[in-house]
């Protein structure tokens, strides 16, 4: 294929054509050039044979003159669309394909032009962004269906099938699927590989450990509680199939200034339920906390677990990422759980209630009633100098409704909504009306929604029963 032919660029009548530039070598009789999307050099040995209907009318170039494609200015970007206004045609794409003709000078008075495509990507961004280029995504270099907090707990759950140090990243993300941790349509191998890197997690702990730090505590009982999941052992806690063991896991509270456990309890899976669940206990023995320091697992940060500390007037802190010294007390519990409680022969125990019956036997009668190291006094005696200072909960019918669901409704005109496929009946007139209803997560309990509106508790809300509703009509005969 010949190569394009180009006129001198000092005719004034000479028009260019649009330049595709990719990057490729052609050989010239000669000299070997290599023309690249920087620049365009013209051979003048070759412009003799190349241009025959040009050689009699225009100079020969002497030297070597180049091209120059640099990146397009604004203002050579405005006078393009600008041109438009008083373009030919009936349509937009007539007058992008008018524009398309005309030849431009750009800031170095080189000729440029531009294809209709061109034209119409910078008019659209123009008109809905008030620029010409493509404007930089707000949540360019995250993950938007999963969150670095999300991440983490599934590689801390797959970390241990693994029998690498430092597993590949890749291998990593296979093993997330396989197991179940994370899903395909959540998030793809190069993201989940750049999101490792960014916020490096897979970096070692022991760099955490470099961090400068202070030694605390807090000065009175129930100023904070700390809470952390413990991965306690494999156990055969079903009785017909012996071989199959279940791992169970140590939701634990522990108070900060005096050592207390709130409570603790053994669960067959660390979720948002069994966190509540372990907390309605903790209140009930211990009080109320005015802080609960967490890290950054999924349950630990679920919406109903702070809607619950919200309710109660408790603050939830939660730990950096992969800050795992910054709950130190409770890290060192689990260590005492560990060397102390999990050491003995757990083959007898069957069942989750006898483990439970151990560990707060244990708890109550060695690790309250033994003197603390850094106390230099008993953790429950301790904890008895601020009795006087403890918030209860109020003995109340209604403390349930403190660990109940919640979601918003919209109050109909003929003042019901629907809840879960069924419609209620608001207890006061609250047509048109957003109302926030309160329920049981238990479905099998009977007890019935709880509407809530500006804060206020209105009471519950009953079924809405259309028979008795009709007015039946006053006939007499």
């Amino acid at each position: 294929m010949p190569p394009a032919r180009l006129p001198p660029l000092t005719d004034p009548k000479a028009t260019f054509p649009l330049l595709r530039l990719t990057s490729f070598q052609r050989s010239f009789p000669g000299k070997k050039t290599e023309l690249t999307p920087g620049h365009i050099q013209i051979s003048p040995e070759k412009s003799a044979a190349t241009q025959n209907d040009h050689s009699t009318s225009r100079p020969r170039p002497s030297t070597f003159q180049t091209l120059v494609m640099k990146r397009i200015s604004n203002t050579l970007k405005m006078r393009v669309l600008g041109a438009l206004e008083h373009a030919p045609g009936n349509s937009l794409k007539a007058q992008y394909q008018a524009v398309s003709q005309m030849i431009f000078k750009d800031d170095d008075g080189h000729p440029r032009q531009f294809t209709w495509r061109t034209i119409q990507t910078w008019w659209y961004y123009y008109r809905q962004h008030g620029i010409t280029e493509n404007p930089v995504r707000s949540d360019k270099g995250t993950t938007r269906k999963v969150t670095p907090e999300d991440l983490l707990e599934a590689i801390e759950k797959v970390l241990p099938s693994l029998h690498q140090k430092v597993p590949n990243a890749t291998a990593l993300y296979r093993a997330c699927i396989e197991q179940g941790a994370l899903r395909r349509d959540q998030i793809a191998c190069t993201t989940f590989r750049r999101a490792v890197k960014k916020y490096e997690l897979l970096k070692n702990d022991s760099a955490s450990s470099t961090k400068r730090r202070r030694a605390f505590a807090k000065a009175h009982a129930n100023d904070m509680w700390q809470v952390d999941t413990l991965h306690g052992p494999y156990l055969h806690l079903t009785p017909h199939d012996r071989k199959k063991a279940t791992q169970v896991f140590l939701l634990c509270f522990i108070d900060d200034a005096s050592r207390v456990i709130p409570h603790g309890q053994f669960y067959p899976a660390d979720d948002t339920e069994n966190l509540i669940h372990c907390l309605q206990l903790a209140l009930y023995k211990r009080g109320v906390p005015k802080a609960i320091y967490a890290d950054n697992g999924s349950n630990y940060k679920a919406k109903e677990f702070a809607q619950i500390c919200t309710r109660l007037g408790t603050v939830l802190l939660h730990t950096p990422v992969r800050d795992g010294a910054s709950k130190g007390k409770i890290e060192r519990f689990f260590r005492t759980v560990r060397d102390q409680f999990l050491i003995r022969d757990l083959s007898d125990i069957t069942s989750l209630e006898a483990l439970n019956d151990a560990f707060s036997q244990w708890v109550e009668d060695t690790y309250h009633n033994r003197e603390h190291s850094t106390l230099g006094m008993k953790p429950i005696d301790r904890f008895g100098l601020d009795l006087h200072l403890t918030r209860f909960l109020q003995n109340s019918e209604f403390n349930q409704e403190l660990f109940f669901l919640e979601e918003s409704r919209k109050v109909r005109i003929d003042n019901t909504f629907s809840f879960q496929k069924v419609r209620y009946e608001a207890p006061r007139d609250l047509r048109g009306h957003s109302i926030i209803v309160r329920f049981s997560r238990f479905t099998g309990d009977g007890s019935h929604p709880v509407v809530y509106h500006d804060g206020q508790r209105l009471g519950h809300a009953h079924r809405v029963d259309f028979i008795a509703n009709d007015r039946k009509p006053d006939i007499t005969f």
